[in-house]
């Protein structure tokens, strides 16, 4: 199976727009972070208990709301959860204890008569294992940046490593800034889902990589942009192949997988697009102006000298 089988796309002609794009949507994931005061932790990280229920009927949420305001938690956040009869409750965990659950619960079915409920799962949390679970997936985001620049490094110029950090930085950036924009929770699954998209973005860009460097050699004739050209449309096909196949398995995680694993597989999936965007706009355009600065800088240096 092949695409763009002779493909001769300008992609470095292109890179101002790509450029354009990034920066422009970077600074919204920002403003974003900053006015929603941060990615929404679930309840794995900020502590607390979460109750899940289901109803035999629709209820509305002011109603719940009503109901386990009557035991005094201090805040409690109240959402549907996929179904219409279907709930959750997040609530502090500081009055009650290990009983939170159990309470919530009681008040429920002492509030709501001839309703039924059934309690599909109950989750503990304390605040500071919640904290130790942030602090450790945020050190296991880093690290791993940190690690594929020392690992793309060894392989290749400085500039390629530096380039791939900052596509990969670019994609996590992006997939956290839009989670918290439309109001999802970072939960340990949204975690796992970051460090996949580190893995799959920098393997894309690896491939690209290897190819750019093959033409360095077979093509020193051609200008840098144009061997990054090559590179990028003689990988066009593979690329297209792999990131639709992965497309369409996470899609149906996301379908039909249920609520538990939605926002890992949407997670995935904004990953994977921005993922192949960034491994040909971000990545390769970097190197390519790099480059170009670098020979400026040394041409300059040159004429001075002499």
């Amino acid at each position: 199976m092949h695409f763009f089988v002779n493909a001769n796309f300008p992609f470095m002609k292109w890179r101002r727009i790509g450029y354009t794009f990034s920066v422009v949507t970077l600074l919204l994931s920002v403003i974003a972070l900053v006015v929603k005061g941060g990615p929404k932790w679930s309840v794995d990280f900020v502590g607390g208990t979460l109750v899940q229920i289901h109803t035999d009927r629709e209820v509305s949420i002011g109603d719940l709301r009503g109901a386990v305001s009557a035991i005094e938690l201090g805040t409690a956040e109240i959402q549907r959860f996929g179904e219409s009869t279907e709930y959750l409750i997040r609530a502090d965990r500081t009055r009650y204890g290990e009983e939170t659950g159990d309470k919530i619960v009681e008040a429920l079915r002492g509030h709501l008569p001839g309703v039924g409920i059934d309690v599909r799962r109950t989750e503990d949390v304390g605040p500071k294992v919640g904290k130790e679970l942030r602090t450790n997936a945020v050190w296991a985001v880093t690290l791993g940046l940190l690690a594929i620049l020392v690992y793309v490094k060894v392989r290749y110029e400085f500039r390629f490593a530096a380039s791939g950090v900052v596509a990969l930085f670019h994609d996590i950036l992006f997939v956290t800034g839009l989670l918290t924009l439309i109001g999802k929770e970072f939960s340990l699954g949204v975690m796992a889902a970051l460090l996949t998209i580190a893995g799959y973005s920098i393997n894309d860009t690896i491939i690209i990589f290897d190819r750019i460097r093959e033409g360095m050699r077979t093509l020193r004739r051609e200008a840098f942009g144009t061997v990054v050209d090559l590179s990028i449309n003689r990988t066009l096909s593979r690329t297209v192949i792999t990131s639709g196949l992965t497309l369409s398995a996470v899609a149906a995680l996301y379908l039909f997988g249920g609520e538990v694993i939605r926002d890992f597989a949407l997670a995935l999936l904004i990953g994977i697009v921005i993922g192949t965007y960034s491994s040909i706009f971000v990545a390769g355009a970097i190197v390519v102006d790099w480059r170009a600065y670098d020979q400026a800088r040394a041409e300059k240096k040159r004429l001075a000298a002499a």
